[in-house]
């Protein structure tokens, strides 16, 4: 798989594997913990949620700019790798559930301070990594396989990502058995409702259903709903202890190999005569207009995309039948909402080796898209996959009529191949987008803002990010059909947008 590419390829993707495997436990239960830990609703969490998701992208343009003024390149990604195993500790530390009112502000602040330790060690981290692998590919040797080498480097992101979520799933749920309950995805959500008096007769009587298939022996609902949330939220803080074992492994791997790997600021140094006297300032300028270009339209894309860890996994709390993905293996019972973000990095894994190699196929016969195309059918593909969602969700009930119930009974959910079907082709579409938006970036950007511009694709996607809220809001009070066509509306406008530039762009790149 790695034949013909740089020796150094596979150590930085096994670093960057075992840091994205922290972040992805991380991620897959946020904003649950969220709304278990403090009784947040889905658009409030969706607020932290976002600006987490976007401070990770925004610093990480920081941190273009520290390690192209310091040009310690490989020193300023052990600090991040440093610094976000931090963070993790932070929020990994068990505090009172429910949260004392004299005691929220701080704890809530606590949590996200620990948030903002990791997103700014992230952004340390991802985009010097990225400009680290770009330039193995400056060699001429390589330099024709620095597509397939981002998308080998971003296929073994997602190798950890795949465990990620059984891991924290299988944590919480552990803790939660071990005190002699059993996981239900409603019981949270009930459990604040009932002690914060917001609850529906029809939800009393489900909490005390629910709470006697949950292992409730007794009738005071007040005692049940704290003791289960206690025990449900100090789950999900040893879930993200397990963060801190995997950005151990991390910066073991990178540590091991850091002398091996190039340094961005030789290239710099090597290059910057080079660069005065082969490329003027209207190159520069024409580079750098094609770069921002591509990032305006994919922060639709990324609005879109990262949807994964807030309405797609709130869908999945609210509206798929998890009964159906159920798995017992003795000690722990895997089951929960947050399974299906273990789907997305599943099938990056499955399907990166045949996409390499389709492009690859066409590489041989001279007909492969240039990559500004390739990223623009990636974006009509991520509209499909919501179109799906929207022809899926036709007559379910809204959100506030589900929370009225109580919750939906299994019978009235849908199918787990619904968001099954969904994230594989999200996925194609991630595939002809991310990996080769960073090879873009890493092939059009000037020498010297090399990781200035990684961070600045990575600061695009934080824009992205800082939207997630909006679908957060439309999930609460639109109709889920409507709450899909409005980001299959957001990636149909990149599409043709990104189509209208395709000639321009293409020239640059060439």
């Amino acid at each position: 798989m790695f034949k013909n590419h740089p020796k150094g390829l596979l150590a930085a993707s096994l670093a960057n594997m075992g840091e994205r495997f922290g972040f992805y436990t991380m991620m897959a239960i946020l904003s649950l913990f969220l709304m278990t830990k403090f009784g947040l609703n889905e658009t409030n969490a969706g607020i932290i949620y976002s600006v987490f998701y976007a401070s990770i992208y925004l610093l990480a343009l920081v941190g273009g700019l520290i390690a192209d003024k310091t040009r310690n390149y490989k020193g300023i990604i052990l600090l991040g790798l440093l610094l976000m195993t931090l963070g993790y500790v932070i929020i990994s530390i068990p505090t009172a559930t429910p949260v004392p009112s004299d005691k929220f502000g701080i704890l809530l602040a606590l949590s996200c301070f620990g948030l903002l330790i990791i997103a700014f060690g992230n952004g340390m981290f991802k985009g010097n990594l990225q400009a680290l692998v770009g330039q193995m590919y400056d060699n001429p040797q390589y330099s024709k396989m620095r597509d397939s080498g981002f998308q080998l480097f971003y296929m073994f992101i997602n190798v950890g990502a795949i465990f990620a979520p059984f891991l924290a799933v299988g944590v919480r749920n552990w803790w939660v058995e071990k005190n002699g309950y059993l996981y239900n995805a409603d019981l949270p959500t009930l459990a604040h409702q009932y002690l914060g008096s917001t609850i529906t007769s029809e939800g009393t009587a489900r909490l005390q259903s629910l709470a006697s298939e949950a292992g409730f022996a007794g009738t005071d609902l007040a005692t049940f709903s704290s003791g289960y949330l206690n025990v449900f939220t100090t789950g999900f803080h040893y879930a993200f202890a397990v963060a801190i074992v995997a950005m151990l492994v991390s910066l073991v791997i990178y540590l091991f190999n850091k002398n091996r790997f190039p340094d961005p600021a030789n290239k710099q140094i090597d290059s910057a005569n080079a660069a005065v006297e082969e490329m003027d300032i209207k190159e520069v300028k024409q580079r750098l207009y094609a770069l921002f270009a591509v990032f305006a339209v994919v922060i639709f894309f990324w609005f879109s995309f990262h949807q994964n860890g807030l309405t797609l996994t709130y869908f999945a709390k609210d509206y798929t039948d998890l009964s159906q993905i159920k798995l017992n293996l003795g000690f722990v019972t895997l089951q929960g909402a947050e399974i299906f973000q273990s789907i997305n990095p599943f099938f990056v894994v499955f399907l990166t080796p045949i996409i390499v190699g389709f492009f690859g196929w066409l590489r041989a016969k001279g007909k492969e898209p240039s990559t500004p195309r390739k990223i623009a059918i990636g974006m009509g593909i991520a509209a499909l996959a919501y179109v799906v969602m929207a022809i899926g969700s036709v007559g379910l009930p809204l959100k506030s009529e589900v929370d009225a119930m109580g919750g939906l009974a299994d019978s009235a959910r849908v199918t787990p191949w619904l968001l099954i079907g969904t994230y594989f082709i999200l996925t194609v579409a991630e595939l002809f987008i991310s990996p080769l938006g960073i090879s873009f970036v890493s092939k059009v950007a000037p020498p010297k803002l090399q990781g200035i511009m990684q961070g600045a694709w990575l600061g695009a996607t934080a824009i992205g990010n800082s939207l997630l809220f909006i679908g957060a809001i439309f999930y609460a009070n639109i109709s889920m059909t409507a709450t899909w066509l409005v980001f299959v509306s957001a990636c149909v406008i990149s599409m043709f947008t990104m189509l209208g530039m395709l000639k321009w762009l293409e020239r640059i790149a060439k």
